[in-house]
């Protein structure tokens, strides 16, 4: 009953460091620069996307051809 506890346990050990290794080693890396105190960037993308949203609405409103009446105050002015 020993040699079979013995194994049960041995096996989920092994099993369990298998696990914890393979979900360490692809970020290795990036918790070695976090253990050196370096801070990672935030992920935003909602900010980038309404960033670019912001630049097209602006290009459409530059694209524009300028109404009448403004191109009549710029010569009055």
């Amino acid at each position: 009953m020993a040699i079979i506890g013995f194994i049960v346990f041995a096996g989920a050990l092994a099993l369990s460091i298998a696990v914890i290794a393979l979900m360490v080693v692809p970020q290795w890396q990036r918790i070695a620069l976090l253990a050196m105190g370096n801070m990672e960037t935030g992920f935003a993308p909602l900010e980038r996307l309404a960033v670019a949203e912001r630049r097209i609405a602006v290009r459409r409103w530059a694209a524009q051809p300028i109404p009448p009446a403004f191109i009549r105050l710029r010569e009055a002015a």
